[in-house]
C-alpha cells in the first residue's frame, strides 16, 4: 500500500507542477476576469483550468480513483481512493496578486488522509507528506528540507493566524478572537494555505478557521500530522470533515482546543 500511496504523491507533484504554469498565465494578468459564485465566493479561469487539467491527468492514470474538488461535481471511488482538490486555495490573494495563493491536493484512502501537497505557485514552494514518509519542504530548486513544527508551549510567545475577521463577526464570535488574540505574543492574517504552511514549517504556533471546507484541509492532515502537530477541528477532533478547523504544534494544542471547546456556535 506505501508504494501505492507514494506513486500517487508523486504523480501530485507533477500535476501540481503543471498547474503552476497553467496558473501563473493568468496571475497579475490585467485581462484576469473574476466572477462570483453562489456564496459570493470568487473564481476564474485559472481555478477552473487548474482542476480540469488535474483531473484530467487523474482519470487518464488512476480512473477508478474518485475526485471531490472545489470547481466541479464529484466522481465516486472504485477502489477506496479519492483525489480532494482545490485548484486555487486563496482567490482573493491571487486576483489581488499576492503570492500566498496555493494549489491543495489531498489522497485519502478509505476514509484517512494518507498524502497531500500545497503548492505555492507565486513563491514556487511546495510542502508535502506522506503517513509514515515525513512532511518535506522544497523551495524553487533547493534540495527539499524537513519541515518542523515549533516548538513554542507559552501562548505569550505564539504567533496565531486567522484568515478573514470578517467570518469571526459573521459567525457571533469576534470576542473568542479578541480572547485568543489576547493571550498571543502576535496574531496575522497570513491565512488560508499560507498560514497552515507556516505551522507546518515552525514559524506559527496556530491558525484558526472559523468555516473550513474538505478541499481547504485535506493535505494538510497529513502535512501536519508529519511535521509533529495536528490539523483538528475546533473539537480537537483529527478530521477535514468538520465545520471549522486549526493546525496547530504539539505544545499549543492542549490549551487552544480547551479554549474553543468552551466557545459553542
Amino acid at each position: 500500500m506505501t508504494s501505492e500511496i507514494e506513486s500517487r504523491l508523486q504523480l501530485a507533484l507533477t500535476l501540481a507542477e503543471e498547474a503552476q504554469e497553467l496558473i501563473l498565465k493568468h496571475y497579475q494578468h490585467k485581462s484576469l476576469e473574476v466572477e462570483l459564485k453562489g456564496d459570493s465566493s470568487p473564481v476564474t479561469v485559472a481555478d477552473r483550468g487548474a482542476e480540469e487539467l488535474i483531473r484530467k491527468r487523474l482519470a487518464e492514470v488512476y480512473p477508478e480513483d474518485g475526485v471531490h474538488g472545489e470547481e466541479f461535481d464529484d466522481k465516486e471511488s472504485q477502489n477506496g481512493y479519492k483525489w480532494i482538490l482545490d485548484p486555487i486555495d486563496g482567490t482573493k490573494s491571487f486576483v489581488h496578486g499576492i503570492p500566498l495563493f496555493g494549489t491543495l491536493i489531498g489522497i485519502e484512502k478509505e476514509g484517512e488522509m494518507v498524502a497531500g501537497l500545497c503548492r505555492f505557485p507565486g513563491l514556487d514552494e511546495v510542502i508535502y507528506a506522506h503517513n509514515g514518509g515525513g512532511a518535506w519542504w522544497k523551495k524553487g530548486s533547493q534540495e527539499p528540507e524537513r519541515c518542523q513544527v515549533s516548538s513554542v508551549s507559552n501562548m505569550s510567545e505564539s504567533l496565531v493566524c486567522i484568515t478573514d475577521i470578517m467570518l469571526w463577526e459573521k459567525e457571533g464570535i469576534r470576542d473568542l478572537l479578541s480572547e485568543v488574540g489576547g493571550k498571543a505574543r502576535l496574531l496575522r492574517n497570513w491565512g488560508d494555505c499560507y498560514g497552515h504552511a507556516m505551522v507546518a514549517t515552525g514559524r506559527a504556533e496556530m491558525i484558526l478557521e472559523p468555516e473550513m471546507n474538505p478541499w481547504d484541509a485535506a493535505p494538510f492532515a497529513p502535512i501536519l500530522k508529519e511535521a509533529g502537530g495536528f490539523y483538528l477541528n475546533w473539537q480537537g477532533e483529527e478530521t477535514i470533515y468538520g465545520r471549522n478547523g486549526l493546525s496547530v504544534n504539539a505544545a499549543l494544542k492542549e490549551e487552544i482546543v480547551n479554549i474553543l471547546k468552551e466557545q459553542q456556535y
